[in-house]
């Protein structure tokens, strides 16, 4: 079958996720600037989710622009990424209201690690479906940066027990690493 639903479904939930995570920030309480200190760790959490929802976003785009066709593991394996990005908002929340604290950083940290996951299994159901010697496959690789990745999420975890704001600098480097779209993708069409 197409794809367009699939891409359609995902941008929806994408689209809504970050439009719940803007309406869970509360407006100050006062016209000060000084207001807005409360505030400042929500914000931060919220910037950080932004961020990783827009990196998922854009690497989903590039990720189903190699798709052909998509069957129902594929279909079910996009749900399940889906599903773990729909937390984010409640970790972003709790995390920003707590002034990261150890929990509300270790869940935020082990929501992102399966949203990782499941962003791997689906990398991997596409290619099982398109073949090893499918654009994607190729582009892929060994996909060091996306093991990389879990691997920082997995030691960042227990950090936040320790030190909550370590872990959160760890986070933040991951962010940083898929920032920029993954160009290998980009690469792979143009050939």
């Amino acid at each position: 079958m197409g794809k367009a639903r699939l891409e359609a479904f995902s941008d929806g939930v994408l689209a809504i996720i970050i439009t719940i995570m803007v309406l869970e920030m509360k407006v100050p309480h006062g016209a000060e600037f000084v207001a807005l200190q409360p505030v400042i760790p929500v914000f931060l959490s919220y910037v950080l989710s932004f961020m990783y929802l827009g990196i998922y976003w854009n690497n989903h785009h590039h990720l189903m622009h190699t798709a052909r066709q998509v069957d129902g593991s594929i279909m079910w394996a996009n749900l399940h990424l889906l599903f773990w990005l729909s937390l984010i908002p409640f970790t972003t929340g709790w995390m920003g209201e707590n002034h990261f604290a150890a929990w509300p950083v270790a869940l935020y940290g082990t929501v992102l690690c399966f949203a990782g996951i499941a962003y791997f299994i689906l990398t991997r159901t596409l290619i099982a479906g398109h073949g090893r010697d499918s654009t994607l496959a190729m582009s892929i690789g060994r996909d060091v940066k996306g093991k990389l990745s879990l691997a920082v999420y997995a030691a960042a975890i227990p950090i936040s027990f320790a030190q909550p704001w370590i872990a959160c600098a760890l986070y933040v480097l991951v962010a940083i690493m898929w920032l920029v779209p993954d160009r290998r993708i980009e690469r792979a069409l143009k050939e």
